[in-house]
Formats: C-alpha cells, structure tokens, sequence
C-alpha cells in the first residue's frame, strides 16, 4: 500500500466539479486549470493524511480558494474586458446571454470578492464558513461582499433586468 492509494480515483470522481467551481472563481479556463492544479498538488502532498483524517473533497475545494486569494494578493486585481452586448430578448439558445453577462460581471471583481460572492451564494455557504474556508475573519467576509455586491451593482445593472426576465418566465 502507497501514500497515493485512491487519489487517481478521487480526482477523476470530482474533476468535472472542482472545475466548474474553479472557473468562477477565476473567471478564464486557464485560471481555472491553474487553481485546480494547484489545489490537487497541495493534496497530493498530505493525501496520506487528508484521505484518512479529512474530508477530502473540503480540503480541495479550500486549497483552491486559498490560491485563488493568495493570486488575488500577489497581483492585486485582474485586468478584464469591456461587458459583452446583451442578447436580444427573443435569442433561441436560453440562458447564454445571463450566462455571459454574470461571467463579465464576475471578472471585474477582485479575485477575494469572487471567492466571497461563489461561498456565500453558489455553495450557499455562511459568512462563517466562508471565513473559516479563506482563512479571514467574519467581518472581512461581510465587508467583501458587501464591496462586491456593490461593485455588482455599478457594473453589470443589467443583471437586475436579466433577473426579472427569468422570474417572468
């Protein structure tokens, strides 16, 4: 028996999740890549420890999160690009258009606040566990999103449009 037994398996049974959660937090699929990456290389080296005393699964999901505040700290915030046009009303391909609009969104925040926002709201986390997770305290947790949720509200108010619009259907 090695330190390594069961990891292959692990990784395949939550890759497709890891990846999805990766993507929001760090708004491109190379990012994406980078954090997920790094979260199962920091696995790898305590997997011996983390498969028999840990949940696996939370130990990944934080090593991510960990790396997506510690990009946000060392670069500070991220470039992005002009918001896409919105799509017409009447676009056959349902959902895309709020899709893109929340991803550019999503990209004029900081890595921290995108972090804060995927807790609370995507893992419908605390504010809590989402301090426990990133490490920081309650206060910071609710100051962030507060930041974010504004910043949401400057930038992309045309979400509250796309909002209604699905709650209309």
């Amino acid at each position: 028996m090695n330190g390594f037994d069961g990891f292959r398996e692990f990784v395949q049974a939550h890759t497709g999740a890891w990846s999805r959660l990766a993507y929001v937090l760090a708004g491109s699929h190379a990012g994406a890549e980078d954090l997920v990456q790094t979260a199962l290389l920091k696995t790898a080296r305590v997997w011996h420890r983390v498969r028999r005393y840990e949940q696996p699964e939370a130990y990944v999901r934080r090593a991510m999160y960990h790396a997506a505040v510690s990009q946000w700290r060392r670069r500070g915030e991220w470039p992005v690009a002009d918001v896409p046009d919105r799509a017409a009303p009447d676009d056959p391909i349902d959902g895309i258009p709020r899709r893109m609009a929340i991803d550019a969104a999503l990209a004029q925040l900081t890595p921290r606040q995108r972090a804060v926002l995927v807790l609370r709201f995507y893992e419908d986390r605390s504010v809590a566990e989402a301090a426990d997770i990133l490490g920081v305290t309650v206060g910071t947790v609710k100051s962030q999103t507060a930041y974010a949720l504004e910043r949401l509200r400057v930038v992309a108010p045309h979400l509250v449009e796309l909002t209604i619009e699905e709650a209309g259907r």
